[in-house]
């Protein structure tokens, strides 16, 4: 089993839900994890949280995925800290549910820039970094992303694409030495499209579940590669 102990990852999204909970248990195995929200305020509160763990170590960056420049300086600040990048979550993600009719272009865009492009923009501005360290790259799709469904145009197209574009990648960097998966949740208990987690969420996957999937990726023995996870709640709520 892979020691995890000083390894670093770069989480986009990482203040609350699914990327938090995955930084919470790398930290537990004492990974050193920068996570990134839309405001500074937002990503050293988390951070903050995060530290208080008593393992591994945290730090907040404000980026927008959306923006290239911006993944550019938040995986910069990330290397002048650590020196190293040894995994990439692309977490960040948002949904906008209307039928073609009602979706307007706005809505598209940010779905589109957010879910698809933004992730491009992530591995983009992290590659040299995992190719020096023969890194991972994680992109948490969704089940969304092989299953449409009625007004879900952009969540779906968005999701579909990022499957791909990660099945892809890895084929284009398993030569470097990267490895690529991409995860594929079902119902998560998490504050997507503006719900709150509840006692009502206990048959839905909890956010330490997709977190212990991450670790135990990261522990894999890198000959072996689980390229694509589907994941879903045992029972149906």
């Amino acid at each position: 089993m892979q020691s995890l102990e000083n390894k670093t990852a770069f989480i986009t999204g990482g203040t609350k839900g699914i990327g938090y909970g995955i930084a919470a248990a790398l930290m537990q195995e004492g990974m050193k994890v920068a996570i990134t929200g839309r405001t500074q305020e937002a990503a050293d509160s988390a951070a903050a949280e995060l530290n208080k763990l008593g393992k591994g170590e945290a730090i907040g960056i404000a980026a927008d995925v959306r923006n290239y420049e911006s993944q550019e300086k938040a995986v910069a600040l990330m290397m002048e800290k650590w020196g190293r990048l040894d995994l990439l979550v692309a977490n960040a993600g948002l949904g906008h549910f209307a039928s073609i009719q009602e979706m307007t272009l706005e809505q598209w865009h940010e779905t589109i820039d957010t879910n698809l492009t933004g992730v491009f923009y992530s591995l983009k501005a992290s590659l040299e970094g995992l190719k020096a360290s023969k890194g991972y790259f994680i992109s948490i799709s969704s089940l969304a992303g092989t299953n449409f469904f009625a007004k879900g145009s952009a969540y779906n197209a968005s999701k579909f694409g990022l499957t791909g574009f990660t099945q892809a990648a890895m084929l284009d960097l398993r030569n470097e030495g990267i490895r690529c998966t991409t995860i594929m949740p079902g119902s998560v208990a998490t504050y997507f499209n503006n719900h709150v987690p509840n006692d009502a969420d206990a048959w839905k996957i909890q956010i330490e579940d997709i977190g212990q999937m991450v670790v135990d990726l990261m522990q894999m023995h890198p000959r072996t590669l689980p390229s694509k996870i589907e994941v879903r709640p045992s029972m149906p709520g």
